[in-house]
């Protein structure tokens, strides 16, 4: 099975002295696949009732833009947040108390910021860790 190669073309396709509209896709990503991977994602677009293109280009935008895969990421991410808040500032105050000072008002700010800018990233990171769990145990049974 031969598919079409497809080049980025840096010039444009449009007449001369004619800007591309704002939003007009004009460039192209081109990847390899192996006949199975193929199969594996036209069957994705397919369930997902898009056309392959549509269907990569959504997924390729959202894994750019770092958005949670499916709700369920979306909510371990923030479990995971509430988690690491919780016991750092349990922490923070637990130092404050043995250092005889009161925990700063600026700590609780600063503790969900740093939560929620490694939530996503964390979440994956278990999501990654528990699918390779389940895949050695499956690997493991008769």
């Amino acid at each position: 099975m031969s598919s079409p190669r497809v080049h980025a073309n840096p010039q444009s396709s449009l007449p001369f002295g004619e800007e591309a509209k704002p939003g007009f896709r004009t460039k192209t990503a081109a990847t390899r696949l192996t006949p199975d991977e193929l199969a594996e994602i036209e069957a994705a677009a397919e369930s997902a009732g898009q056309a392959l293109s549509e269907w990569l280009r959504g997924t390729a935008l959202c894994a750019a833009r770092q958005r949670p895969a499916d709700p369920a990421e979306m909510v371990l991410a923030e479990v995971w947040a509430v988690r690491y808040t919780l016991l750092n500032l349990f922490h923070a105050a637990a130092e404050a108390a043995a250092e005889g000072r009161q925990l700063t008002p600026d700590s609780v700010p600063k503790i969900r910021d740093q939560a929620d800018a490694r939530k996503l990233q964390q979440a994956r990171k278990l999501l990654e860790e528990f699918f390779a769990r389940e895949g050695k145990e499956r690997a493991r049974m008769p």
